[in-house]
């Protein structure tokens, strides 16, 4: 199982910033082509990453390139990006399921034969594209999550950036549900403020508890407390052990159904906590 706890963006014309990103503990590591390259910029920017890709040994973290939009120069990035081996590359600004299908059709056009098949992760930060996350999240099966861009969404609808968050409470619900429905992840928006621990844990928690499974950062400060925080708990994990111990015991004496806790086990409930040991696993926190 992959663990994509957090996530941090690292601008892709900073070369010392990109040497470093994999001293940081982040679980993917996104090299950005595109806010925070400026446009002249734009192809120093990415011959840079493109070598990185193929010269940096960035350990455990997958190796993720945000492109410019569909309506940029995102082909462009695509013809150096791709034969350099990223393992996901985030699409910007998505409005609708043909944009997922569209930059698959690129990927399928532009990756060798025998190359890792790239994953997609989407943005959803425009009132279009929240209108129509569902679909996006069901769009390819490329498509392995969606990331709340907070910052365009609010500018957009014209409401005020808050710490509190009370104005992406609907927008957090609803990129959950869709990638729930659709059986991809989901990455709640950076926190801004990087020198607010205090902030950035309870907004941390927040998500956790709304059922993000992790976390955008720009602040290399913000990874542990992220990593942390997304991490399962002793008690979240003893009670998924129990969880899988009751399903294999239900097995043996053919039953498909078990009980934990006088409380019935659906199947929901039994992937969820098949999921956590499996991540409890990868991250050492279980055996």
């Amino acid at each position: 199982m992959t663990s994509r706890r957090s996530m941090l963006f690292v601008p892709g014309n900073n070369p010392a910033m990109v040497q470093t990103a994999r001293l940081f503990g982040a679980d993917v590591i996104i090299l950005d082509l595109e806010d925070a390259v400026a446009p002249s910029e734009k192809d120093a920017a990415r011959e840079l990453v493109a070598s990185a890709l193929m010269a940096i040994d960035y350990g455990p973290a997958e190796k993720c390139v945000r492109l410019n939009g569909l309506d940029a120069c995102c082909s462009e990035d695509l013809v150096d990006i791709v034969p350099s081996h990223p393992d996901l590359v985030m699409l910007p600004k998505v409005n609708r399921a043909e944009d997922i299908i569209s930059l698959a059709g690129e990927l399928d056009r532009h990756e060798r034969p025998g190359q890792k098949r790239i994953g997609i992760l989407a943005i959803i930060e425009s009132p279009q594209g929240l209108a129509e996350v569902h679909e996006i999240a069901n769009s390819h099966f490329r498509l392995m999550g969606l990331l709340l861009g907070a910052e365009d969404y609010t500018a957009m609808v014209g409401s005020t950036r808050t710490k509190e968050g009370a104005e992406i409470a609907v927008p957090r619900a609803l990129v959950v549900n869709a990638a729930a429905a659709g059986d991809i992840e989901s990455f709640d928006a950076v926190f801004t403020d990087a020198n607010d621990e205090e902030g950035l844990l309870a907004d941390t928690r927040l998500a956790k508890n709304m059922g993000f499974t992790g976390k955008a950062a720009v602040n290399p400060r913000q990874i542990k407390t992220i990593n942390d925080t997304f991490n399962p708990s002793p008690a979240e994990i003893e009670q998924a052990r129990r969880i899988v111990k009751a399903l294999a015991q239900a097995e043996k004496e053919g039953s498909g159904v078990a009980s934990v806790g006088g409380k019935m086990v659906d199947a929901p409930v039994a992937k969820r906590a098949l999921n956590l040991m499996n991540l409890a696993r990868k991250l050492g926190l279980a055996s």
